[in-house]
């Protein structure tokens, strides 16, 4: 008889209690059990046997590892039944830090006990060894090449992720549940992931409980017959499927669509679970405002610290919000994009969202708002801010979305300064094979495209339009709207354009990133400067794509510019020159050689979110 369907009292030792141990911070109860000496074979099912490392680690015993080298228990919660566990061989076999990349051969729930599953509630990464580059985010190994990781694949309940297969890759899928800070898969595999567990068996006779397993093994055994059947032949079905869809995905942008298409709804979190979170959404826990709602800080009983968002009351619009971010969230997973980890059901007392929490406040914030007087933004990390908003962009392009809503208090910074762009109610879904989107213009004074609000057409350069404004504010810490301002300036877009267009970025500038002081710095906010020229023009076509500014801010911090070869397109006017003429900057000016590649919607390898 397997061990694993013997019943409770059949694996009990002469020396068991019943009492709850610990393992460090962990409490060990019921189903689970601690192994010890003293307690003879068995006080639990063998499933749930808990070892305790002698740094008071928890592990499962039962994941078909030797040692500690398994899952790692990092949270246990009885009441839902969920477990938050770390694989510790993925962990330690990708230390990127230290350079090693040892690619393991088995993805991690195929390492899982019978009672234990993956939680529906995780995303995944997917981890390739390839004999060949792939449009994918490379992992860099000491001593491994060709190694590509992809996050932000929804959980599959079947286990078929066929439709995510490059050829000349091997593949492995590795569950995470996403963390505040998660800004590199290393950070994702540390934070772990949930299983949930179905529960033991309930206690009986050794005659009884053989009599349900001679009973259930025929009922099985019948069942297994039709089950095989009925597998063969969706087997055959899914691998026609599969073949098409691989046919099809000879571009990235096929293969960002795919992942679209192959999203999973969020998880629903019960209305009584986050109030208890959030301590009865106590004033006390209050972020902020949300745009559409009041943001609060919660923490689950998984352990995770949240971000909750709960919708303003008796507003149709903001329902209707309310579900678009909802539908555009939970169909992505990108570094500088904040995780959704799920909300409430549309039949729940209030519409709650439910996000990772970011320490570290807002661009705004720490501009031109509370934290403004800490002068933690270098000019250094303000060029990198600019640079990961860019990309984040370019990743909801490349997948047929326009943010509609760019502005310095929806890019979130984590504790190391990286960016997290968030509030996607205004979003738009923007179908590649057109032009623009007719809608009523919506968004945020002074970043509002104004083609977009006098035409009512809504493109991706509306998007780029907004950007522009964002780097004038990281340049000048300036808030984008302004009514102690001159008239003519209450409007950061409009000042930027007459100071820059008259050659009097010194001006603008916040002198004290070092403007006047340090040539670098000064080289590399005139340079961004012409970028944000270029944004800010009134018409759509001067405008570079989101892509191309991550190229050339790339370029601009790099210092390798004079390696570009772009070329000034034929169309462009006299006077989206004048910044390049009078401030007389060096050859290798990223205006002079600009050159825009029509609306090309890959990012290729800037689309570290997949």
């Amino acid at each position: 008889l397997p061990p694993a369907l013997a019943g409770p009292e059949e694996q009990q030792g002469e020396g068991c209690s019943s009492l709850a141990k610990t393992c460090g911070n962990l409490t060990i109860s019921r189903p689970f059990w601690i192994a010890s000496r003293e307690a003879g074979r068995s006080c639990g099912p063998l499933d749930f046997q808990v070892g305790c490392s002698n740094n008071n680690i928890s592990f499962l015993r039962s994941s078909g590892f030797t040692g500690s080298t398994g899952f790692a228990i990092m949270n246990i919660s009885y009441d839902d039944r969920n477990l938050r566990v770390v694989d510790v061989h993925k962990e330690e076999a990708f230390n990127v830090t230290n350079g090693t990349c040892n690619f393991p051969s088995w993805n991690t729930s195929s390492k899982l006990a019978v009672p234990f599953k993956v939680n529906p509630a995780n995303l995944n990464i997917i981890l390739y060894k390839c004999t060949k580059r792939v449009a994918l985010v490379e992992v860099r190994c000491a001593n491994a090449s060709n190694v590509f990781v992809r996050t932000g694949v929804r959980f599959d309940e079947t286990g078929n992720y066929g439709g995510y297969a490059l050829e000349g890759c091997d593949a492995i899928v590795v569950p995470v549940m996403g963390s505040a800070n998660a800004s590199n898969f290393e950070q994702l595999i540390s934070d772990g992931f949930l299983l949930t567990w179905d529960p033991p068996p309930a206690r009986g006779s050794k005659k009884t409980t053989r009599i349900f397993i001679i009973l259930g093994s025929l009922g099985g055994l019948a069942a297994l017959a039709a089950f095989v059947t009925y597998l063969l032949h969706q087997r055959k079905r899914k691998r026609a499927v599969a073949s098409d869809e691989l046919m099809r995905s000879g571009s990235s942008m096929t293969s960002y669509s795919k992942d679209l298409e192959l999203g999973g709804s969020p998880h629903i979190f019960t209305f009584e679970e986050l109030e208890v979170a959030t301590d009865g959404f106590s004033a006390s826990r209050e972020l902020g405002d949300g745009g559409f709602g009041t943001v609060y800080k919660g923490k689950l009983k998984d352990g995770r610290v949240v971000a909750v968002k709960r919708l303003y009351k008796n507003n149709y619009r903001r329902v209707e919000q309310f579900l678009n971010e909802v539908d555009i969230l939970s169909r992505l997973l990108h570094q500088n994009l904040v995780i959704l980890y799920g909300c409430t059901s549309r039949m729940s007392r209030d519409l709650l969202l439910v996000y990772e929490f970011i320490a570290n406040g807002t661009v705004a914030d720490h501009l031109h708002g509370s934290r403004s007087a800490e002068r933690g933004l270098t000019w250094p990390l303000r060029l990198n801010i600019a640079i990961e908003t860019a990309e984040a962009l370019a990743y909801l392009h490349a997948v047929e979305i326009i943010h509609r809503d760019v502005k310095t208090t929806n890019i979130l910074l984590d504790n190391s300064f990286h960016v997290k762009v968030a509030d996607f109610g205004l979003s738009r879904l923007f179908p590649l094979e057109v032009t623009h989107v007719s809608t009523v213009p919506q968004g945020t004074p002074g970043y509002v495209d104004p083609v977009y609000h006098q035409c009512y057409k809504l493109t991706d350069k509306s998007d780029v339009y907004s950007f522009g404004v964002v780097l004038v504010e990281l340049i000048s810490s300036k808030p984008a709207v302004d009514m102690s301002r001159s008239h003519s300036e209450i409007n950061l877009a409009n000042m930027a354009l007459n100071r820059i267009q008259n050659h009097e970025v010194v001006q603008l500038v916040d002198l004290e990133l070092g403007y006047d002081t340090d040539p670098e710095t000064k080289r590399t906010i005139d340079r961004v400067a012409e970028v944000a020229f270029q944004c800010l023009q009134m018409e759509r076509d001067l405008r570079p794509s989101i892509k191309e500014v991550v190229e050339i801010l790339t370029c601009v911090r790099d210092g390798d510019c004079r390696a570009k070869s772009m070329k000034k397109k034929a169309s462009q006017k006299e006077d989206a020159h004048l910044l390049t003429e009078g401030l007389q900057f060096s050859p290798d000016s990223v205006i002079h050689r600009f050159h825009s590649q029509s609306t090309n919607h890959s990012v290729a390898s800037n689309a570290s979110g997949l």
